[in-house]
């Protein structure tokens, strides 16, 4: 078969028993490789590197099912549109919501662990992979054929016809608001662990809601005690890759916050001392091992563990997520009437508009024009008689 004969097939290419070959993609192109180390030198977060490389091998893996082919760039026009229509949903003439992977594709692709499960994946997975093979294309010096009119407007088309069925591209995880909060909060009990995980959850909110690269980055070199708390000084950041310094580098934990976190550290150095190890000094938030001293430095993922393992302690279910005390700080602020600008300072955030759906859904239920019968849009003036 041609590649311009498998780029017109609508059929699986069988193997010669009749089977649907299972290929499971050891290792990406060579091209795609080149990207990954591209994405890797020019600084990407861990975690974005992480997102690319899986839509790059779910591409591969989809392209070798469908057409029998290993995955080269640049891939043509016809293979991106055929793409889109085999993840997104429709509705057919029955009103019945379809899509076009064929059954024998689907079920490859999820017995060789490339989908969890038959079916189309959500809309904000079909939207990302398609944005992986853009930034691929870009990154190659190639001509983009996720630029050209006829994909951009089936992309317009599509996210119009999910939003028209109430299938919107929104962020699933809750937010852990001040409520929430307290009930994790009410786990961490005056055990070492209990007291850590107090300080790294006070810490990760009432700074700013840090991510979880950010929280593990703090040490007590760029984290300070000054007078009326502590403040943390930022580096490298999702917004600021670079780590340039900049004025709203510093992020000040105070209060209870501040409390926790020096209660942390006295319980430490205790431990510590008790062991005849070293005082605190390093990483804050570390690993405690069955000695009971705290040892190495917790990783990412290791904050995102303990804010399940609270959620699970507290009761919460298992939504949440450790950008949950990201999104619960945002969400909490507009609750609480702080202004966005103050808020963007203390997270970070560049753009209003990554923080102004936060704020929306802060405050909705304090909005006073839904309360004119109760007299909540009363203003102070005459009112009827």
């Amino acid at each position: 078969m041609t590649a311009a004969a498998a780029f017109s097939s609508d059929l699986v290419v069988l193997t010669p028993d009749g089977r649907t070959p299972l290929l499971v993609v050891d290792e990406l192109p060579e091209s795609s490789q080149a990207a990954v180390r591209a994405l890797l030198d020019q600084g990407e977060s861990p975690n974005t590197v992480r997102s690319y490389r899986s839509g790059l091998r779910y591409w591969a893996a989809w392209f070798s099912v469908r057409y029998g082919l290993r995955l080269a760039l640049p891939l043509p026009v016809p293979v991106v549109l055929q793409f889109i229509v085999d993840h997104a949903e429709r509705l057919d003439e029955a009103g019945r919501l379809v899509h076009g992977l064929p059954p024998a594709v689907d079920a490859a692709l999820v017995a060789a662990g490339h989908k969890a499960a038959p079916g189309a994946p959500a809309l904000a997975t079909l939207v990302h992979r398609v944005s992986v093979l853009s930034k691929l294309h870009q990154l190659q010096g190639l001509d983009n054929p996720c630029e050209d009119g006829r994909v951009r407007e089936l992309m317009a088309r599509m996210r119009r016809g999910y939003a028209r069925r109430g299938a919107q591209q929104v962020n699933a995880k809750p937010a852990l608001t001040r409520e929430p909060l307290e009930a994790l909060l009410a786990t961490c009990d005056a055990s070492l662990v209990g007291r850590r995980d107090r300080a790294l959850l006070l810490f990760a909110f009432a700074s700013g809601g840090r991510r979880r690269s950010e929280v593990t980055a703090a040490t007590l070199d760029n984290t300070r005690a000054q007078a009326g708390g502590w403040v943390y000084q930022m580096g490298v950041s999702k917004s600021n890759q670079a780590g340039r310094a900049r004025a709203d580098s510093h992020k000040p934990i105070v209060g209870r916050a501040a409390e926790a976190l020096q209660a942390w550290l006295d319980a430490w150095a205790l431990a510590a001392a008790a062991a005849g190890q070293p005082a605190p000094g390093g990483a804050i938030f570390r690993r405690i091992g069955k000695s009971g001293v705290p040892g190495a430095a917790l990783s990412a993922q290791s904050v995102r563990l303990i804010v399940q393992a609270r959620c699970a302690l507290a009761g919460l279910g298992a939504g949440f997520s450790a950008h949950s005390l990201r999104s619960g700080f945002v969400t909490e602020a507009a609750a609480q009437n702080i202004p966005m600008a103050e808020t963007m300072a203390l997270t970070g955030h560049r753009s209003p508009a990554s923080v102004l759906g936060y704020f929306r859904k802060g405050e909705v239920l304090g909005m006073r024009g839904a309360a004119l019968l109760d007299g909540g849009g009363d203003s102070g003036g005459k009112k009827d008689k």
